[in-house]
């Protein structure tokens, strides 16, 4: 039986850990500091997931077989080196590696040197050359912190105005901190977004699935970016052929780059792409599992997540294909209200066992606390409601049915997730 730590405390732990507890390899599941859903299927321990040294001790008291790090900022701290170096074995990259994620600027100069495609761009640490490569590039076009910025370091600006005001969030008013003091200035890239992931262990690659998110807070691709307001999988513009390109122009080199570089890459591979009519082209890396994509991808995984992130992490040799289901996934995120703005918690939450009771739903808890054995909100994307359908528009139904049967004050969801599939499918 393999014994397994799960660090993180979000939707995306909350779905890994409920897919890792139906594997018949596992023995104890602990989770460091898991959320109240994750407490169904694991024992779950108060140590925060960037508190390296707390974690590195967690896991000599409890000796697991595997470590699984969720979140990104752990790794970009460093614990998978840590845990490496005390005999652990990981599911992570090396913080060498995860900076394909932590720092923008790295992960373009990799794609640069190595001819991966992606946006033109430069790195500015001066606020004064960026705007004038602002004009050189002509709007629209894309401000991005070069740091970990919770998934709102990019702005997209439709006018050199916007351009000169996004820089100045970045350099005057420190707005991301000091992950926004060397910013990449970049092309917009015209086409539809999507998220693929691959697993790696260092050196053999295995694609996993297309998904695609909703990234603005609002009905219709409109408001404030947030970490994520929706998702579903698989992604109609992620078709076999496109798969193939993206395994074959992005995803293998990438990896084959890390190596030669010296970061080898194991773990999850996240990979933002624009499919342009050029093809397709990279956004972003990210070094973990999507969130809010992972809950929607995980649950068509027909295949064990244990066996598999074991393989990754000690190297013992991937499989070449996996099985999925044919069902399309869906996940709509409930937030509280403001976000990804200010926003109150604290607010008691009713009707998520009455969503997880219907058919084919499933409800990831994100942002949720328990204060004196009642479930309250603790988060700006509190919960995550699944479904399985013979169709989109059946997955659709079913999540939005689960949606309907959650209440709490302030609650705030988008009622298009799915839209770009639909109109794809038309």
């Amino acid at each position: 039986m393999t014994d397994v730590l799960l660090v993180g405390g979000g939707g995306r732990e909350h779905a890994l850990a409920w897919k890792l507890a139906q594997s018949p390899r596992l023995g104890r599941l602990t989770a460091a500091p898991g959320n109240p859903g994750i407490a169904a299927h694991a024992r779950c321990v108060t140590v925060k997931d960037t508190d390296v040294e707390g974690l590195v001790a967690l896991a000599q008291h409890e000796r697991p077989d595997l470590v699984v790090v969720g979140p990104e900022m752990p790794l970009a701290l460093g614990l998978a080196d840590r845990l490496r170096a005390a005999g652990f074995a990981v599911f992570g990259p090396s913080a060498a590696a995860a900076r394909l994620e932590s720092s923008k600027a790295f992960a373009k100069d990799v794609m640069a040197r190595h001819a991966i495609p992606t946006a033109r761009f430069r790195t500015f640490q001066d606020a004064l050359a960026a705007r004038g490569y602002c004009r050189e590039l002509g709007a629209p076009l894309v401000v991005k912190a070069d740091g970990l910025a919770a998934g709102k370091g990019v702005i997209v600006c439709r006018t050199l105005d916007e351009a000169d005001r996004a820089l100045a969030l970045c350099f005057e008013e420190r707005a991301f901190g000091a992950a926004g003091l060397t910013v990449v200035v970049e092309e917009f890239l015209e086409g539809e977004e999507a998220s693929f992931f691959a697993l790696a262990d260092g050196a053999a690659v295995l694609p996993l699935a297309g998904a695609q998110d909703h990234k603005t807070v609002f009905d219709g691709d409109q408001g404030a970016n947030t970490g994520g307001m929706g998702a579903y999988s698989p992604a109609p513009v992620l078709d076999e052929a496109m798969q193939e390109r993206v395994m074959a122009e992005i995803v293998r080199p990438v990896i084959a780059a890390m190596a030669k570089e010296g970061a080898p890459y194991t773990g999850v591979l996240y990979v933002g792409l624009m499919i342009t009519r050029e093809g397709p082209k990279v956004i972003e890396f990210n070094c973990r599992f999507g969130d809010p994509e992972c809950q929607a991808i995980v649950p068509r995984l027909a295949a064990d997540l244990l066996a598999l992130l074991q393989a990754a992490a000690t190297g013992q040799g991937l499989p070449t294909t996996l099985a999925w289901s044919p069902q399309p996934s869906v996940c709509v995120v409930v937030a509280s209200g403001g976000y990804p703005g200010p926003y109150q918690t604290g607010r008691p939450i009713a009707g998520v066992e009455a969503a997880a009771g219907l058919a084919d739903v499933n409800v990831f808890q994100a942002g949720t606390a328990l204060e004196s054995g009642r479930l309250v909100t603790a988060g700006g994307r509190v919960l995550g409601v699944q479904a399985l359908g013979d169709d989109v528009t059946s997955a659709i139904r079913r999540a939005y049915a689960g949606v309907e049967r959650i209440r709490f004050d302030g609650a705030h969801y988008r009622r298009d997730i799915g839209h770009h599939a639909l109109r794809r499918l038309g």
